[in-house]
């Protein structure tokens, strides 16, 4: 990552999820590897595969807000809270690449929305499936399973020795 992968949790998606109401470490490293991975897959393909750090795209982010959070007005209010006031209404998907809480929160939601059901917070594969199954098959990323779940693993682990005060 172009910034340091502590920094991220430690100021983005912990406060995110603290601002959502959840303490969760397996959200927090579920999200830290979807972070790592999106960006392997991204330097593997030299292609763009969504927007942001999460790798969103335009039709994900449109379909999350169509067929989930419009219906759940609480929800969608308390995820349109941590949108930019006036960009989001001109400019939505923008977003996902200037808006690090909000795109936090929509990664999030595209896991919730599918149900998943998360792992130990240490279960590195665990958390690799919950992206394949979860994140990866909801999102326009393509490819075999199982080279997926490595590209989760070994980002997530190169992620740790990068910055040690990840490791478990």
């Amino acid at each position: 990552m172009s910034y340091s992968s502590s920094s991220l949790n430690q100021f983005v998606i912990q406060h995110t999820l603290k601002a959502m109401g959840i303490c969760s470490k397996a959200i927090e490293n579920l999200l830290l590897g979807t972070a790592a991975a999106q960006e392997d897959l991204r330097l593997q393909s030299e292609t763009s595969i969504g927007i942001g750090v999460y790798g969103i795209s335009k039709e994900t982010h449109c379909k999350l807000w169509d067929d989930y959070l419009a219906f759940d007005p609480d929800l969608a209010s308390e995820v349109r809270g941590l949108a930019s006031q006036h960009e989001f209404l001109k400019h939505p998907h923008i977003e996902l690449a200037t808006n690090l809480a909000y795109a936090t929160a929509i990664t999030w939601m595209i896991y919730k929305r599918s149900g998943v059901i998360l792992p130990h917070p240490d279960d590195i594969e665990g958390l690799a499936h919950c992206w394949v199954d979860h994140f990866v098959k909801k999102t326009d990323a393509q490819g075999a399973e199982q080279p997926l779940i490595d590209t989760f693993i070994n980002s997530y682990r190169k992620m740790e020795q990068d910055d040690p005060s990840l490791a478990a």
